[in-house]
């Protein structure tokens, strides 16, 4: 199976929102789109879809053009949209039938997933309350239990919410999961929790299209990126061998003495400095080496010397900001 985006294109009026985007997954992993705010990346998401008309463009599925009838998909949307005022369970069961998922199968799915997630309270509640320790449990006069309704969702956090949403989007087992800001307002056990579930789809070799502004996140997950500014594609590759052309000019410093002098002398320039720990730009390893020979000759102990190449975040905020300049 293949996923190729091809020369999408959206425009209102005068605006282009998305200019000839192109990208393409010849098998399965992790494809991230990443961008300034309005970049164009919600956009192309729903273009892939087929929420949103295109002006121009395809998107091919195993060389067909997508459909949900040819494909099944699983999307997580950044706007969290579950129906505030109906239960969570009947909510889960809707989709799962949109999908063509069998009632008892879907429920099958739905507690698996519940486990997973931590959220079997919102979905499976108790006929009654455990009593308190050394409280004696108390019945109404018609001597039956208390049954207490199923969560709606709109008494869910949004981080509740958000699991119930990933729950949608896995129900039907998808081929091409497609993943908008994930992890965003997740609390950093619940972003474990996403992130090794995530890691899971990966193993099943499902497609995994990622948009994200976190950055490391899209490391630890990605192996091809496009980075989009104001509609149009500014770096598009492989994500180690985008570092790779980088270079290792990067370094990270630390001493137990002042080093700043010698830095200067090296003409190395500081990125940033707290307590004799630094962060510096290099030309390369030659520059980097000759810095490291006059510390020591120096009587400067040096702690840590990491050389290595430049983070996404960092490669992200320079082709971006050479854009804004």
């Amino acid at each position: 199976m293949s996923l190729i985006v091809k020369n999408l294109k959206k425009t209102y009026g005068d605006k282009v929102v998305v200019d000839n985007l192109s990208f393409e997954m010849p098998g399965p992993g992790v494809y991230a789109l990443l961008g300034t705010n309005g970049a164009g990346k919600t956009t192309t998401i729903r273009m892939i879809l087929n929420m949103l008309a295109r002006d121009s463009g395809e998107v091919l599925w195993n060389g067909q053009p997508l459909t949900t009838d040819n494909c099944n998909v699983g999307y997580l949307a950044e706007e969290r949209g579950l129906y505030p005022k109906y239960s969570l369970m009947d909510q889960l069961l809707y989709f799962a039938a949109l999908r063509g998922v069998p009632k008892a199968e879907a429920k099958e799915r739905i507690r698996y997933w519940a486990k997973r997630l931590e959220a079997e309270e919102y979905l499976y509640p108790q006929a009654s309350a455990a009593p308190a320790l050394g409280e004696k449990k108390k019945f109404t006069s018609s001597r039956k239990k208390k049954a207490f309704k199923p969560k709606l969702a709109d008494q869910l956090s949004k981080g509740n919410q958000q699991k119930i949403q990933f729950m949608i989007a896995l129900i039907s087992d998808p081929e091409l999961i497609i993943l908008d800001e994930p992890l965003s307002g997740l609390d950093p056990v619940n972003t474990d929790l996403f992130k090794g579930i995530i890691r899971e789809q990966i193993e099943a070799g499902k497609y995994l299209i990622m948009s994200s502004h976190q950055m490391a996140t899209v490391e630890e997950f990605c192996t091809d990126i496009t980075i989009m500014d104001r509609s149009k594609t500014v770096l598009q590759g492989n994500l180690n061998e985008i570092k790779k052309s980088y270079g290792r000019v990067n370094l990270h410093l630390k001493t137990e003495q002042d080093a700043a002098a010698a830095i200067e002398d090296a003409g190395i320039k500081i990125l940033s400095e707290k307590e004799m720990e630094y962060q510096l730009k290099v030309t390369g390893e030659e520059q980097a080496n000759t810095l490291l020979k006059n510390l020591m000759e120096s009587g400067i102990t040096v702690i840590t010397f990491d050389l290595r190449e430049p983070s996404l975040h960092e490669i992200f905020v320079e082709k971006v900001g050479e854009i804004h300049e």
